[in-house]
């Protein structure tokens, strides 16, 4: 009889000694260990669908234009979004109503990407006077200057639309000796983040501000897409040639073409042909919802 009650005393001691190991290797693993995430959240990631076309052939050998879609994961800190020439006014009653149409939803798209981290430029050409002394524009002009690299070659292919009349498709009444036109500012609609934001039209001044921020991924939006948006100086054509991965917005820009010059086809159409013609010869496009958290 003794012996058994040794025994359950020796069982009973044993299961406390457990318990109690049991309990402190817990508390130690809370105390060592805590509220340790399972990913990190640290960085703002933006996933783009990027659409290119590249000329192929089909199962018959014939040529063909493909579509190629690509998902791109791109670190918010490390793209920037360059706004083109959203101008308050226009030589064109057309152009300056599809801007005035346009940029409620682009100061959206881009208000959301800022506050995912994106850097925004605002490049509304030769328009800096008016910027003058203001943070946003300072904070560009005074980054050191950056040489940029050689360009790199690249095939100038012909437009697939005919804007030799300036591309206007409403009658427009225009002073033939003014050298300038009536545009003294971005569109205010737009607002401009003086405490994040930079405002440069200086393809060098912008490109030294990417490199100042270890940004090589740019999205361009605005206008006019067969105009401005390809041959600005921080442009599609220019930022291709330094070896930025640039993006056109193909859903937040707009064309200069009129309906009444080759190809003969109406302004949406004469847009599509020349988004098209920028994914065939230049640069992906994304639309502006994947920019939208």
């Amino acid at each position: 009889m003794t012996n058994i009650k040794s025994t359950y005393v020796c069982f009973l001691i044993a299961i406390l000694l457990i318990s109690g190991l049991s309990h402190n290797y817990a508390s130690k693993k809370t105390l060592q260990y805590p509220n340790i995430p399972l990913i990190s959240t640290d960085k703002e990631v933006l996933i783009l669908n990027s659409r290119r076309q590249e000329l192929t052939k089909d199962k018959n050998e014939r040529r063909i234009w493909k579509i190629i879609t690509e998902r791109k994961t791109i670190p918010a800190s490390e793209l920037a979004i360059i706004i083109c020439d959203m101008w308050d006014n226009h030589t064109s009653r057309g152009a300056k109503e599809r801007t005035a149409e346009m940029a409620p939803k682009m100061n959206k798209v881009v208000s959301s990407a800022r506050n995912r981290g994106v850097t925004i430029i605002h490049a509304p050409s030769e328009t800096m006077n008016f910027y003058e002394g203001t943070p946003a524009r300072e904070r560009i002009k005074n980054t050191p200057h950056v040489i940029p690299p050689e360009e790199i070659k690249h095939d100038d292919v012909p437009l697939p639309v005919d804007a030799s009349d300036g591309g206007s498709d409403t009658d427009d009444k225009r002073d033939p000796n003014s050298k300038k036109g009536p545009w003294t500012r971005e569109i205010a609609t737009i607002e401009i983040d003086q405490e994040k934001d930079a405002i440069s039209d200086n393809g060098k001044e912008i490109y030294s501000y990417l490199q100042k921020k270890g940004i090589n991924n740019v999205i361009i939006m605005g206008v006019h897409t067969n105009m401005c948006i390809l041959n600005r100086t921080f442009a599609i054509k220019q930022m291709t040639k330094w070896g930025v991965n640039i993006m056109l917005c193909r859903d937040l820009t707009d064309a200069m073409y009129n309906p009444a010059k080759p190809p003969y086809v109406s302004h949406e159409e004469g847009t599509r042909l020349i988004i098209e013609y920028i994914e065939k010869f230049w640069c992906p496009t994304v639309e502006s919802r994947e920019l939208v958290r």
